[in-house]
């Protein structure tokens, strides 16, 4: 078997993860076991060179970090999710795609990108459908807050990307509000042309229901006083979000895995 030989393709829902799994003696080393108390991380000694930084948060099974990890290979990538369970599959098919540019690690995106992503350290970072919390006793848990944009703008080099999306109706009108104070945002209203059938496992299952998916990408804003946008995004405040019945049927069986 040549060192290019593919020898097993996965599927889910019928749609292929990313990538195949390579001879064993190609497999990489992607898991971070244990981040450091404290940071920022220094990328250069990870990777073993400079490359553009492209963050995942909140990765899932790693499906979008594989796919352009793959596809973009001068470029490093780091995900992270807060669910051991999910890292170690995304973990497991980092190693068996032989991806060196791969790094797969549990943590929180709060805290991640506030404690552990230097200033000006990722050109891109992307979030897919987080958590909108319905219940109104826990709407602090929702990550997109104005604090929470303004680390993800500290943590981006000039012109970097911020790259999310939901299929919650609600969550995604308070989204377009706040964005605009910190990037230069721009609805994108087809499916990603590197994925067409989704870059995540929820975006699959939620367009199998019939759900739509709100997808946007933010230019990170060089003419913007941090402080003053923070401000300014904090009001009002936080809408009400409500669950649609299919989005209801589908956040339980994501519960089940």
């Amino acid at each position: 078997m040549s060192t290019h030989d593919q020898v097993m393709i996965e599927s889910e829902f019928g749609v292929p993860i990313p990538g195949a799994i390579v001879d064993e003696s190609l497999w990489a080393r992607t898991g971070l076991k244990r981040l450091p108390l404290a940071g920022p991380l220094d990328f250069e000694s990870i990777f073993g060179r400079v490359a553009p930084l492209i963050v995942e948060l909140g990765c899932g099974n790693g499906r979008y970090t594989l796919l352009s990890a793959i596809q973009r290979p001068a470029c490093d990538h780091i995900a992270v999710d807060l669910l051991p369970v999910v890292i170690r599959y995304a973990t497991r098919r980092g190693n068996q795609r032989g991806l060196s540019n791969v790094r797969f690690a549990v943590k929180d995106a709060e805290t991640f990108v506030a404690k552990y992503l230097g200033a000006g350290s990722a050109a891109e970072v992307h979030l897919y459908h987080p958590q909108p919390y319905h219940d109104p006793r826990e709407r602090g848990r929702r990550l997109m807050t104005p604090r929470f944009l303004a680390d993800v703008h500290r943590a981006l080099t000039p012109g970097g990307l911020f790259v999310i999306q939901t299929d919650n109706a609600d969550y995604w009108r308070y989204i377009r509000r706040i964005m605009p104070e910190f990037f230069a945002f721009e609805v994108r209203d087809e499916p990603w042309p590197d994925a067409p059938e989704g870059r995540s496992r929820r975006e699959i299952l939620a367009r199998s229901r019939g759900l739509r998916v709100f997808r946007g990408v933010g230019v990170r804003r060089d003419d913007i006083v941090l402080d003053e946008a923070i401000r300014r995004a904090d009001q009002p405040a936080p809408p009400r979000i409500r669950p649609r019945g299919p989005e209801r049927e589908l956040d339980a069986l994501e519960r089940d895995g």
